[in-house]
């Protein structure tokens, strides 16, 4: 991405700090994603990854530091609001409606969409994920582990990001699964989404990233360009197991 640099950054996160309570989680990382990227934040469990991104999108509130979103300040502003905006987030751990239908899932998650696009976003949502439609009227807690990372996903595309953001979409996953759903992350990003990437395997994440930001303990360690990271001897003592 060579021209990143000539580009402002569709998400700026600068110096950010977040708290539970007296816990210090987040400690003044800064981050920027630009448009038609693959960013990773890698790094152990525990680190802060997820609380980095849940800030990002609004469910948790910065103590201190800045969130730009397309040019604009958003810290602060709701989850829902952020939809809108064009962030959609893939949590982790899935959090799918169990109880609903594939559809009725993927509905929910077009929630900011006009109801006669809703339909349009559900086929472009099953170009990428044909099962999907296959199952479309099925229970969705009743999907198999992949089937329903693929409706998580498939439930943040609906509403037409400008970022998405996952994370660890390989949990609990077979390793042909978490080829799988690597596979759609590529095909995503062909298509023009960008996405910022939190994810434990970091051997696949650097794999299909630009860049990369390494995470520990809730400040950045490390961060360049992902391909290089992959190489760097120490991060693959600490991440990649050799």
């Amino acid at each position: 991405m060579s021209e990143a640099k000539e580009r402002l950054p569709l998400l700026k996160v600068n110096n950010l700090h977040v708290y539970y309570g007296a816990i210090h989680a987040i400690k003044g990382i800064t981050l920027e994603v630009f448009e038609g990227e693959i960013v990773t934040l890698i790094g152990a469990n525990g680190a802060g990854k997820s609380t980095t991104l849940n800030t990002i999108v609004g469910l948790l509130k910065p103590r201190q530091g800045t969130i730009a979103f397309a040019g604009m300040p958003v810290e602060g502003t709701a989850a829902s609001r952020m939809v809108y905006k064009g962030l959609s987030l893939c949590p982790e751990g899935r959090r799918i409606f169990q109880q609903m239908t594939v559809k009725d899932n993927l509905i929910m998650g077009g929630f900011s969409r006009p109801n006669e696009e809703l339909q349009a976003s559900m086929d472009h949502v099953y170009s990428f994920f044909p099962r999907l439609k296959e199952r479309e009227k099925q229970i969705a807690g009743t999907l198999s582990g992949g089937e329903q990372q693929m409706l998580a996903m498939g439930r943040a595309l609906m509403s037409k990001p400008k970022l998405m953001m996952l994370d660890e979409p390989s949990m609990g996953l077979a390793p042909i699964l978490v080829d799988q759903i690597f596979d759609i992350i590529k095909e995503l990003h062909a298509s023009g989404v960008t996405i910022l990437l939190v994810e434990q395997n970091a051997q696949m994440a650097l794999s299909v990233a630009d860049r990369a930001y390494v995470l520990e303990t809730g400040t950045i360690s490390m961060s360049g360009n992902a391909a290089d990271l992959l190489q760097n001897d120490d991060v693959r003592k600490a991440y990649l197991g050799n």
